[in-house]
């Protein structure tokens, strides 16, 4: 090892089994595993992953023809849309704006609904910190082990965070949480429950991609009669190509993904209120006096 070498920081060096970004000049991106013995074939040209581990971050490596490529631990922007991943993932412009205007803090109780492949999981452990806790749920087993799998490979143990497959209006019934996130099909059926859920004062967030699931969701509330101080927006993020001879806008923008509303659960006691068959046949009933029956188990810590 020469003199440079040694003063490297050692939480700079790479190190084998830790997943990383590859970029090359042309601005394209390959998620990695540092798998020791293994050859990478990208489309710059190969190379032996056993020159890269103890490498320090941020080196820059040639492929057997020559190819240059810059080694990264990959950035929270950059890991999201790199996931491999079967449900479509809530962007990292949009999961920046659920943490701030859902007002996430370390040490609260959390509960996200609809988990994917973990894209906002992985950004809500890290804001929640060792002492907050998470509680993850999904009707579909193999979405929450997608979610598992990335919080095992890029954030490590969170002793904070549990998991349930269930139906989210069922499972709320059961838990009680400061701030609550929804990125479900139909989040308007699943407002009642998290009233239930949800402390005075707490804030739910619904991530909807359409006008026809927010106009739904606006009934829900009014219908429901305990949140209050609702928003609506939706962020559009557009890169820029700068270079030495050009300033420009990127050539490919992805524009609408969707709707954030942030709502707060006021003190008044919620009504009772009872989808109908169909989006203009929701009734509401004060007091029906119903009860609440298969409801799912305790949730299973991961």
């Amino acid at each position: 090892m020469n003199e440079a070498d040694s003063n490297v920081d050692p939480r700079s060096r790479l190190v084998a089994g830790e997943s990383v970004i590859f970029l090359d000049p042309r601005g394209r991106e390959w998620l990695r595993e540092l798998r020791p013995g293994r050859r990478l074939s990208l489309s710059n040209g190969d190379f032996h992953v056993d020159d890269i581990i103890g490498k320090p971050e941020g080196s820059t490596i040639r492929t057997h023809n020559g190819g240059q490529l810059l080694v990264l631990r990959p950035s929270y922007g950059r890991l999201i849309p790199n996931l491999p991943r079967q449900a479509q993932v809530i962007y990292p412009r949009d999961a920046g704006a659920i943490l701030l205007y859902a007002d996430i803090r370390p040490g609260q109780r959390v509960i996200e609904t609809g988990v994917g492949p973990g894209a906002l999981t992985l950004a809500l452990l890290r804001m929640l910190g060792p002492a907050g806790t998470l509680l993850s749920i999904d009707r579909r087993a193999d979405h929450v082990e997608m979610a598992r799998e990335t919080v095992r490979n890029f954030h490590g143990d969170a002793p904070g965070w549990k998991t349930m497959v269930a139906e989210a209006a069922d499972a709320l019934l059961l838990q009680h949480a400061d701030r609550l996130i929804l990125d479900l099909p139909d989040p308007a059926s699943v407002l009642p429950a998290a009233a239930r859920a949800l402390r005075p004062g707490g804030i739910v967030a619904c991530w909807v991609p359409t006008t026809l699931q927010l106009h739904s969701l606006y009934q829900a509330f009014a219908g429901i009669g305990c949140f209050a101080a609702s928003q609506t927006f939706e962020l559009l993020q557009r890169f820029w190509h700068v270079t030495e001879r050009s300033v420009r806008p990127d050539h490919r923008m992805v524009a609408h993904t969707g709707f954030l509303t942030v709502s707060w659960r006021t003190a008044s006691e919620p009504r009772k209120w009872l989808p109908g068959p169909g989006p203009d046949t929701t009734r509401f009933a004060e007091g029906s006096g119903e009860t609440d029956t298969d409801l799912p188990s305790d949730p299973e810590t991961e």
